[in-house]
Order: C-alpha cells, then sequence, then structure tokens
C-alpha cells in the first residue's frame, strides 16, 4: 500500500505511462481517495490541486486513461500507472503532456478499443457500437461472422480496396465482440506470443 502520509499533504505523484508504447504521458497526484477511485473504477482519477478535488481524467473530454495496473516504487511514495488511453491525454490536444508523440498505425486500434470501453460505461444513444451491444452476444457473434464472409470474398474476388474495407469491418467488430466479452487485444496478443515461444523453443531443441 502507497503511504500517502510521507507528505504533509497526503499527495504522491503519479507517473502515466501507456502500457503499450510504454511512453510517457504526464505526471499527476493523487491522494488516498484517488488512489481508491482509480483502483474501483479502472479510470485514473487524480487530486486536482488547482480545483482542490478529485479529477478522473477525461471527465470533460472522454478522453479517459483506463488503468492496466498501478505499481509504487520502493519507498512507497510515487506511483507509476499504467494506462490505455482513449484519446490524445494532453489539454493542448498532443498525445502527451510532454508534446511527443504517441502515435502509430496500430496504436488507433488501442484508441478504438478504449472508445468501445467507454461506450459500455457510458453509453450514447445515438451510437452504432451501442445499439449492437444492446442486441448481445448472439447479434455481436453474429456480425463477427458475417464480416468475416465477407473479407474471405474480397479477398477471393481480388478487390483490394473493398477487401481492406471489409478488414476493417471484421477488426472492428471483433474488438466489440472481445469487450463485450471483457477481453481485449493484448489477451490475444499474449496467445500469440506464449504461440511463437513455443514454436521457437521446438525449434532449438530440434523437434
Amino acid at each position: 500500500m502507497p503511504n500517502f502520509q510521507k507528505n504533509s499533504d497526503g499527495l504522491l505523484p503519479v507517473v502515466v505511462q501507456d502500457s503499450r508504447t510504454k511512453q510517457v504521458l504526464m505526471v499527476g497526484y493523487m491522494n488516498e481517495a484517488a488512489y481508491q477511485q482509480t483502483l474501483a473504477e479502472k479510470k485514473v482519477t487524480f487530486y486536482s490541486r488547482s480545483k482542490q478535488r478529485l479529477w478522473t481524467k477525461g471527465e470533460t473530454s472522454g478522453n479517459f486513461l483506463w488503468l492496466d495496473e498501478i505499481l509504487e516504487d520502493c519507498d512507497q511514495d510515487a506511483l507509476l500507472a499504467k494506462v490505455r488511453p482513449a484519446g490524445p491525454v494532453c489539454h493542448t490536444g498532443q498525445d502527451t503532456c510532454f508534446q511527443e508523440s504517441n502515435q502509430d498505425k496500430l496504436f488507433f486500434l488501442n484508441q478504438l478499443e478504449g472508445i468501445i470501453q467507454d461506450r459500455l460505461q457510458n453509453p450514447s444513444p445515438n451510437s452504432y457500437t451501442n445499439k449492437l451491444i444492446q442486441r448481445g452476444i448472439n447479434k455481436i457473434s453474429q456480425k463477427v461472422g458475417e464480416e468475416a464472409v465477407e473479407v474471405v470474398i474480397e479477398a477471393t474476388n481480388g478487390r483490394i480496396d473493398l477487401l481492406k474495407e471489409e478488414c476493417a469491418d471484421l477488426l472492428y467488430h471483433l474488438l466489440i465482440l472481445l469487450q463485450y466479452k471483457q477481453l481485449s487485444l493484448d489477451d490475444v496478443v499474449e496467445v500469440l506470443e506464449k504461440r511463437h515461444q513455443a514454436a521457437s523453443t521446438l525449434s532449438n531443441t530440434g523437434s
């Protein structure tokens, strides 16, 4: 447990890091209440020294910091929050508060995953994602199947532009399915990594 009594104001610094890119996104402060709320809601909440209250990052913009893990340092007086940002982190619109890029082509999948997760927790009545979620797992699974068939059709037809469109539809609906089942891209990647490691071990032993 972090030692919030080490400082007279009861605040500890929190370094926020993107779980996937390892980029440092921002630095904030937590008191014990902010820490407990962060653990409970899985969204990073700070104590705002200017507002003198708890402040959940993204409460206005919707760019939440979805918590994967929070660690304390060896002296129990600093924290590291590993997160998946749902959008730009800085109030200026920059990816990070240090004016560094946190973007690549694949990173958008992580952002999209965060948006879908937010739709699950904060439904928007006009959102296609929410309309599909409300229809339940059978309809979501059906859409994944339909999009997979469309990918196969366009792959065999050889129309590259349409193939890209159908692959995008498949990825999008697969992300909805994963989030609905409380899974993430990281869970799938972990399976692929284990398979790769197992195959490498077999290769090295000559099996």
